[in-house]
């Protein structure tokens, strides 16, 4: 939802200040490399299955109201996003890390895949025009895996603590999904600075 409002002010203003770049946070640091089934991680996390009703009705209607058609009913797997982070990182390397971060949305939570698989990745991959067989080959091993760790640490340390967050000129931090016309402010505010 955050991307969506943030792409809604940024096509209202093409002239906008922004340099949109993607840095690893993990909302699950701890997932089990394969991720773990999603019904039973949210009922865990929220205390049961009414719980998790609860927490998840909100974001359906923000979902709603942003134009989003999110696909909670057929996720089967709460992934282990590692792997996901490490493609944004390579993608970025080739000038293609907001296609990945979008295309990796669309396969989470509209096509309802497993963002954790490296079969899934490889896909994703080669559908931005990116080497299937080169993300593979690197998944395979431990390539970038302890810088992307490195780098989520330390946006903790910072004090990031949700997705998503923001940082606006390099020094300060907006949390949430924040509306098109607070975006809309931000780039008037930017733009007279500039």
């Amino acid at each position: 939802m955050g991307k969506a409002h943030l792409d809604r002010a940024l096509q209202d203003h093409p002239n906008h200040p922004f340099a949109i770049e993607w840095h690893p946070f993990q909302l699950n640091p701890d997932m089990p490399a394969g991720g773990m089934d999603r019904r039973a991680y949210l009922e865990g996390k929220f205390g049961g299955k009414e719980g998790a009703v609860r927490a998840y009705a909100p974001v359906v209607e923000h979902a709603k109201k942003a134009g989003l058609n999110i696909n909670f009913e057929a996720m089967q797997r709460t992934p282990n996003t590692l792997d996901a982070h490490r493609l944004i990182h390579w993608a970025g390397i080739e000038g293609r890390q907001t296609a990945a971060v979008a295309a990796l949305f669309h396969a989470y939570f509209v096509d309802a895949r497993d963002i954790g698989d490296a079969e899934v990745l490889a896909d994703i991959a080669d559908g931005i025009e990116m080497d299937a067989a080169v993300v593979t080959r690197l998944l395979g091993t431990d390539m970038d895996a302890e810088d992307i760790r490195t780098r989520d640490a330390h946006s903790r340390k910072m004090g990031v603590n949700s997705v998503p967050t923001f940082i606006v000129a390099g020094q300060h931090a907006v949390p949430g999904a924040q509306p098109p016309e607070l975006w809309a402010k931000v780039i008037a505010d930017l733009s007279d600075q500039g």
